[in-house]
């Protein structure tokens, strides 16, 4: 077919005439939309476009249409002056963006018809799209969530971050064991960012600092002079509102050069030399997370996060002054939210700005910092919470050890007046700590330097308040609460699961519940409704099959989906504890080779260990092991384990649809929240799970009959490590748990080298941290219990109808909803009425 020219070529014989080819959503328009992208962005015709060059054309098509909300969003924000959050996270898991831009547009049906007349299959399309490799767990994914429902709520909002060249890392399993490919993501370019070079931020490292008087009544003022400098180029990516016309932003910073490279070296035929600095710098915003087992690591982590908090800080300055003229105001229009520690320089760095370039006072500097600064906390686990050497700061910043040296000069004495007797306390607090070797604590950096802390769960914000933080608590009770977290039902419900959502639509009488989720609750009405249940049981099942095609594609593997599909998806780690999950896959294989009744399961895996977490990694090949006989075992057909490589927010939209049982068993008190159980519950997936994170709350929620509780609490843990944390006691008392440790540990399931993991099973023995051998015959006990339910099929499905009619308060919505009221003191402002947004 001939198109000439190509953006004049009518789809049909009737005439049509369209507003603005750029920005309409008729048919007409989006089609010569799409054909003028495929001509005129990527130079071809359509009978020679790639792949490529479709999903590249579709998605400037969709952009355009993004642009002109997003232009209108920024225009409403200035004429009311609204005040904005701005939130800095080191990682952004936001997974693919055109299905959620198509949706938020309200064009994805158009879209496929049109695409379809064209001899295009949209789905074709939708998995060109690389995901972006900006984060790694439950922190990137619950940051993404929230940037959507800021949109969706008509926020002023801006997320900040670092445009990672590659991601985490490509996992690839080879020979069982877990293997880090460069996860490319960028090779071919994003369609969706714009680089704002205009922007461009300077950001200084090394040196050192000077006191120079200033004025005539003896003050001073400190200048730095850097070693090194690196520039921040900023590139911004649309996030759309769903239906709302808003669209806001997520500003992501890629390191340059300050110099390209050395000209004069470039000429004397040294050409290595004359780019190595260039290469030195760059390097930044090379990969999410490097390694930090050793020392250049830690370093490069370190300048990471300076990095993108300097060209955040910079920036949301440069704004309001714009916007203001003045800095006075700052805390009144711009809120700042620190997602976990890996931001908590900005403390500092926000001092340095207000004292070094526009010549605050301390007092007024700090009084605008604390004001400004929010902090969430996701960890419950002491390591988790950052440290760094103060000599590394020496050498990297030294401002900013100066500033922070002060604070917690000023923070000691404040603590000592508060409690005039107690210096262990004052120590217990210190930002900085006065043993060798001296460490600055950024957690506590964070919590002096910001009016609101919050934890992420119920359970988890009682533990920070009551045990973590419990001195910062006792001094700054107003400064804490709790603001549980959730996940977006567009992506987690509506998109990963339409046939879900249209049964729901349908049922319920409107959409409503996709921007309302406690609207589901008006689901429970129909729960006696046999056809409901039937229906349910049908859009599972088709689930089910679908990802048992997946399965046999990523891996070779045939299951059997009448089978229950038991789902673990997380980031490996020993406290998350899918060693405990394997342990009792063996003794259920055991039982089943012994002639017991055991109801067919496919344990679902999908997780990757951090590149130097050795243990994590054992784990991944004891799984494989075992999965290498069980799956090789014809005798026991209806017993499966299938590892999913490379799990990513893609592959948990396929998984999660299809999942049975929600498997959330870490150890009590180790957990902060959770959001995969908050996707699978709602996606009509029955946890089984301990008292852990938001698991307390999702029960409480769904109902004690509509979850699978075990395993021992938060305080029997702790009383169980303080009185003898040795695994054997319950090794000895448990026939089912002696035979599976014996089992692995003289190496059953790999044989060629039987002593492959006697020493993990030996180090359980002698210390059970996890309660992974303590836990065990509970589980064991809960998954029975689990498997008969199983076994009324009628019974379970209304297990689960309760648990998604049940679900909706884990939305983001409600949680950003408690953070612009509590927190952030943040108004919505409408930029159109739904109707226009629809672009009708």
């Amino acid at each position: 077919m001939s198109h000439s020219p190509p953006a004049t070529a009518p789809r049909s014989h009737k005439h049509v005439v369209v507003e603005d080819d750029r920005t309409s959503m008729h048919p007409d328009a989006l089609h010569r939309a799409f054909v003028d992208h495929i001509v005129f962005s990527r130079g071809h015709t359509m009978e020679g476009a790639t792949a490529l060059d479709r999903y590249t054309a579709l998605a400037l098509v969709i952009r355009d249409r993004l642009m002109q909300r997003w232009m209108a969003t920024e225009q409403a924000y200035e004429k009311h002056e609204a005040k904005r959050v701005f939130y800095l996270s080191a990682e952004f898991l936001l997974g693919r963006a055109m299905r959620g831009n198509l949706q938020a547009l309200g064009v994805e049906k158009v879209y496929r018809e049109v695409l379809s007349e064209l001899g295009i299959d949209l789905n074709v399309l939708l998995a060109q799209e690389p995901e972006p490799g900006l984060g790694n767990g439950g922190l990137g994914r619950l940051a993404a969530c929230f940037l959507e429902s800021l949109a969706s709520l008509a926020y002023p909002a801006l997320g900040y971050g670092i445009r990672y060249e590659f991601g985490i890392f490509e996992q690839v399993i080879r020979d069982g064991e877990q293997v880090e490919r460069a996860d490319e993501w960028l090779r071919f370019g994003n369609p969706w960012e714009i680089a704002r070079p205009e922007h461009a931020v300077e950001v200084a490292f090394g040196g050192e600092t000077q006191v120079l008087p200033s004025g005539s009544d003896g003050g001073f003022r400190v200048v730095w002079t850097p070693r090194d400098k690196v520039i921040g180029v900023p590139h911004d990516v649309p996030v759309a509102g769903y239906r709302n016309g808003t669209v806001n932003a997520l500003r992501l910073w890629a390191a340059k050069s300050s110099r390209e490279f050395d000209f004069a070296l470039f000429n004397m035929g040294d050409y290595v030399r004359a780019v190595e600095g260039k290469n030195a710098t760059e390097v930044i915003s090379k990969v999410l997370y490097p390694n930090d087992n050793f020392e250049a690591g830690r370093e490069l982590r370190l300048r990471q996060e300076y990095f993108f908090v300097a060209c955040s800080i910079r920036d949301i300055v440069r704004k309001h002054l714009r916007r203001y003229g003045r800095l006075d105001n700052l805390s009144d229009k711009v809120a700042i939210q620190l997602n976990d520690t890996h931001p908590a320089v900005a403390v500092a760095e926000l001092m340095r700005v207000l004292l070094d370039l526009h010549g605050f006072s301390w007092d007024r500097a700090f009084a605008q910092t604390v004001a400004a600064f929010g902090f969430t906390n996701h960890t419950l686990m002491p390591e988790a919470l950052e440290r760094w050497p103060v000599e590394q700061f020496e050498r990297l910043l030294p401002r900013h050890l100066e500033i922070i040296i002060e604070i917690n000069r000023r923070f000691t004495r404040e603590v000592l007046t508060a409690y005039p007797h107690d210096r262990q306390r004052a120590e217990r607090m210190a930002i900085i700590d006065r043993k060798e070797p001296k460490q600055i604590h950024m957690a506590r950096l964070a919590l002096v330097g910001s009016h609101a802390i919050n934890g992420v769960a119920e359970l988890h914000s009682q533990l920070l308040r009551t045990r973590v933080l419990r001195d910062f608590y006792e001094l700054y009770p107003e400064r804490f609460s709790n603001k549980t977290n959730g996940v977006t039902p567009r992506r987690w419900l509506l998109s990963c699961n339409p046939q879900l959502s249209a049964l729901i639509s349908k049922r319920l009488g409107h959409e409503e519940w996709v921007c309302d989720l406690e609207r589901l609750s008006e689901l429970e009405a129909h729960i006696d409704d046999d056809e409901l249940i039937k229906s349910l049981a049908a859009v599972k099942l088709h689930h089910k099959q679908q990802l048992t095609v997946l399965i046999d594609e990523l891996i070779g593997l045939q299951v059997d989906p009448s089978s229950i599909f038991d789902v673990q998806i997380k980031r490996l780690h020993e406290y998350k504890r899918q060693l405990l999950n394997l342990l009792h896959i063996v003794s259920l294989y055991l039982r089943a080779k012994r002639g017991e009744d055991v109801v067919g399961r496919v344990f679902v895996f999908g997780a990757k260990a951090a590149p130097g977490y050795r243990q994590a990694k054992r784990v991944v090949r004891l799984i494989h092991d075992v999965a290498e006989v069980i799956n090789r075992d014809h005798r026991v057909p209806h017993i499966r384990i299938a590892f999913l490589p490379n799990y990513c927010v893609t592959l948990a939209e396929r998984i999660i649809p299809a999942a049975d049982v929600s498997v959330q068993i870490s150890t009590a008190g180790k957990e902060a929240s959770g959001t995969g159980n908050m996707k699978l519950a709602l996606n009509g997936a029955l946890t089984i799970g301990t008292l852990d994170g938001a698991n307390v709350e999702i029960r409480n929620a769904v109902g004690e009959d509509n979850f699978f509780l075990f395993g021992m609490t938060v305080d029997e843990v702790q009383a169980r490590l303080r009185e003898d944390p040795a695994g054997r006691p319950a090794y000895e008392a448990s026939p089912a748990l002696r035979e599976v440790v014996d089992l692995i540990a003289d190496g059953f399931f790999n044989p060629e080298q039987p002593d492959r993991y006697s020493s993990m099973m030996d180090g359980l023995l002698e210390h059970d941290e996890y309660m992974v051998l303590a836990d065990f015959d509970a589980y064991a006990a809960c998954q029975q219990r689990l498997g008969d339910t199983y076994l009324d099929a009628n019974r379970w499905q209304r297990h689960a109808a309760y648990n998604i009619a049940r679900i909706g308060r884990f939305s983001s919505d409600r949680t950003i909803r408690e953070y612009a009221r509590d927190i952030w003191d943040l108004k919505a402002v409408p930029v159109v009425d739904a109707d226009a947004a629809h672009g009708g």
